[in-house]
């Protein structure tokens, strides 16, 4: 495994990193509150780094979501990525490739996806019934990629007849809904179960990659604090508890960052990234955890602070972990496929 980035992936992270670090600024955030950043939305898209993301594959989208993680910039990065650009260059057909990626390219089109799929949502004679209770990023979306209780893929319209957006907040402000189908004509997506595995996968890796960047973004405030930060005429970074603490850390966003670089590796590479991707998400789900945790504890009484910076890591730390879906239900669904994979090579 090689997980040396390339050239245009490289070039890409770093306009990303300049672009997140010069307008994702704590008062840009705050000033945004629970909406989407519009202008900063608009500088990724004219600097083309939604439409790299074909070009720098699965990889290039996990190191970008680093640099958005880092700053908890809000725009919806991951959720056109791997629901609208990668999902349709893969997946749709000649006619929907050229109809749909050139938006999705330019940011005048935002996709989202109503997933995992958990029976919330029925075809009946060609149509979609059933509601999804939260979808990341629905309430500035205009296509929402729909999986049905039989791991179909639609493409529905935001704004098509039939579909109504309810405004929910969740614990990190993603600009989410509630989505409610009634008999919505969607157009259909790949090859039924084998494509919504596929798009699963890939969601949970970049996620994982947007967790790994939320985590180093925490950990680096909370650095920047305890060393900066004296009590009794020295440093906090002094003190063994605190070293430990943020050593755990340190090691937990490693894992989360290498077993997404892995996953997303073997995903560009043609390889099977089923539980590799399931591998990642368990990482940002439990160790994820955990890192925004100490991130928010080293800050000490300061941490509690709603407005401080590394509140937002917590938040989006917390949210990521409900969307990943818990250790123990992602351990459960890696366990079930790695037996099923030996009663395979088995028989």
């Amino acid at each position: 495994m090689d997980f040396t980035p390339s050239e245009e992936q490289s070039a890409a992270q770093g306009l990303a990193a300049r672009i997140f670090g010069d307008l994702s600024t704590h008062e840009r955030l705050a000033a945004a509150g629970t909406g989407t950043d519009a202008e900063l939305w608009k500088e990724l898209c004219a600097a083309g780094l939604p439409g790299a993301v074909e070009d720098i594959g699965l990889l290039g989208l996990v190191l970008l979501l680093e640099e958005q993680g880092r700053t908890t910039a809000q725009v919806p990065f991951a959720a056109t990525g791997v629901y609208g650009l990668l999902a349709i260059a893969e997946y749709g057909t000649a006619e929907q490739r050229e109809r749909l990626l050139p938006g999705l390219r330019d940011g005048t089109a935002v996709a989202t996806g109503a997933f995992p799929a958990r029976g919330g949502v029925h075809t009946s004679d060609g149509a979609l019934h059933g509601a999804v209770p939260w979808v990341l990023w629905l309430r500035d979306a205009t296509q929402v990629l729909v999986a049905d209780a039989d791991r179909a893929l639609w493409i529905v319209g935001a704004g098509a007849p039939g579909v109504a957006v309810v405004p929910v907040e969740t614990t990190a402000p993603w600009a989410a809904g509630r989505l409610v189908l009634d008999g919505v004509r969607g157009e259909r997506l790949g090859n039924g179960p084998e494509a919504y595995a596929a798009v699963l996968a890939a969601a949970r890796t970049a996620f994982a990659g947007l967790q790994a960047g939320v985590c180093a973004g925490s950990l680096a405030r909370a650095v920047h604090h305890t060393v900066t930060r004296e009590q009794f005429g020295r440093p906090l970074s002094t003190n063994q508890g605190v070293l430990l603490r943020a050593a755990d850390a340190h090691m937990d966003t490693e894992a989360i960052r290498v077993t997404a670089y892995e996953a997303a590796w073997r995903r560009d590479d043609g390889r099977e990234y089923g539980t590799a991707a399931l591998t990642a998400a368990w990482w940002a789900s439990e160790a994820g955890k955990r890192v925004v945790h100490a991130g928010q504890h080293l800050h000490g009484g300061t941490g509690a602070d709603l407005d401080h910076p590394v509140h937002r890591h917590f938040l989006w730390g917390r949210q990521l972990d409900a969307y990943l879906g818990c250790g123990s239900e992602v351990l459960e669904e890696l366990g079930l496929l790695l037996a099923a994979g030996r009663q395979e090579d088995a028989s």
